[in-house]
């Protein structure tokens, strides 16, 4: 039986909570952390040493009670037996090859990785058939590795090596550590717990959620997000594999299973581009191409509440008349000649336009105004969308472009319907100084 949403997300808030008291400035990569962990994936951590990242990984694992835990500092040296275990000399008597993987990375339930592009061709095959499919080959034999999640680190990228970047494919979560920066986290870093931290997560609760996530629907409109998520990146010579725009979309999934959606929706995308740069100072460009597609989605989620393409079509389907009706206006106050049929055509017009601009003008004001009143209490009804926002303040500065774009087509229709008419829609006040 699957928990309550509401449970779920107040046991992730709980450990967010907790690890944000030991961890200083480490907010975002907390949530990026939990989301990984929940959906199955790993993550890369790119930072310099000393900046707690194996200490992070730790507490992470900690949140789940006992579980096994394994962590090493590769080097180039480092021969397969310090990773999988040693070769089982009862075994070779016997003539078979087997490791003894107890207590090594083919048992271990959370692993952290230092320098993981250090890792040398002997080891590089397993380690990826350990991160990708969850098996160890150990000897002839198919070993299913008990894997949930493994946090790698590196002070360096690889580059045009092959192997190394089919290994680094595998981190669908990039995420760029730096020292602490604010005077005050520095002093609250000496007073973190250091107590054992709450075994407040199970490996039970994600084989539910993962197996909830499989019945939530991915709508055509988030595939297509997607895609042209996809097609502008490629344009900017950001090029991802399909294994990871699957990867992407099954975040996406879980994060909806977590907050009780039976769909995906915009606020599950939110830590998207944490999975899309291949290098730390690609992160602000292929942000800013989030941003504008989020804003997008963002604005066709909330058509229902403000229908801006409606209304915008209006506009445009009288703007490309108003020509020809205010010339028959003009016509009309000098006297003009004009066929009867055409007299009568855009009589008719002109009572249409005067009909749907009064009528459209009354409905976006009163959904203008609805939508002031639902500002004031944006950030709590954000933050209720998704545990992973971490500044829903910032979030609702998108809603007030929303408004504005509402305002600025209440403005062209009032403005319109001066020219056909030279008066006031009647009835039509607002206030724009909102």
């Amino acid at each position: 039986m699957m928990k309550d949403p509401i449970v779920i997300q107040n046991k992730l808030r709980e450990a967010m909570g907790h690890l944000e008291k030991r961890f200083m400035e480490r907010e975002e990569l907390i949530r990026v952390l939990l989301l990984a962990i929940m959906s199955g994936e790993h993550v890369l951590l790119v930072g310099p040493p000393g900046s707690a990242k194996s200490q992070l990984a730790r507490a992470a694992a900690e949140l789940f009670g006992n579980e096994p835990y394994y962590d090493y500092l590769l080097t180039r040296f480092t021969t397969p037996d310090e990773l999988f275990g040693p070769v089982s000399l009862q075994k070779l008597k016997q003539d078979e090859y087997s490791r003894l993987t107890e207590g090594y990375l083919p048992s271990a339930r959370f692993a952290f990785l230092d320098e993981i592009f250090k890792a040398n061709s002997a080891i590089l095959n397993s380690l990826l058939s350990i991160l990708n499919e969850r098996v160890f080959f150990n000897g002839r034999l198919k070993q299913p590795s008990p894997l949930l999640f493994l946090m790698a680190a590196s002070n360096e990228l690889p580059e045009d090596n092959e192997q190394l970047a089919a290994l680094y494919d595998r981190f669908l979560f990039r995420f760029e550590v730096e020292y602490v920066k604010q005077i005050s986290s520095f002093e609250l870093m000496f007073q973190a717990p250091k107590s054992p931290l709450p075994t407040l997560l199970s490996t039970e609760l994600i084989n539910q959620l993962r197996s909830q996530a499989m019945d939530v629907q991915l709508p055509d409109a988030l595939i297509y997000m997607l895609f042209q998520l996809k097609t502008a990146l490629q344009e900017k010579e950001y090029v991802l594999s399909d294994r990871r725009w699957n990867k992407i979309g099954h975040t996406w999934k879980i994060s909806a299973a977590i907050h009780g959606r039976s769909a995906v929706g915009v606020w599950d995308t939110v830590l998207t581009p944490h999975m899309l740069w291949d290098f730390p100072e690609d992160l602000p460009e292929v942000k800013a191409v989030f941003d504008t597609l989020f804003q997008d989605m963002l604005k066709r989620e909330m058509e229902q509440e403000l229908p801006l393409q409606q209304y915008n079509m209006t506009v445009k389907k009288w703007l490309d008349k108003e020509d020809e009706l205010h010339a028959f206006q003009f016509k009309k106050e000098i006297g003009g000649s004009l066929s009867k049929d055409a007299a009568e055509r855009l009589k008719g017009s002109l009572e249409e336009c005067r009909t749907e601009l009064e009528d459209t003008a009354r409905s976006l004001r009163g959904r203008l105004v609805s939508w002031q009143e639902k500002e004031k209490k944006l950030p709590e009804w954000i933050a209720s969308q998704s545990i992973f926002l971490q500044h829903p303040e910032q979030y609702a500065v998108k809603f007030t472009h929303l408004r504005i774009q509402g305002e600025r087509i209440l403005q062209s229709i009032q403005g319109l319907y001066r020219t056909l008419f030279d008066r006031e829609i009647p009835g039509i006040v607002y206030d724009y100084t909102l």
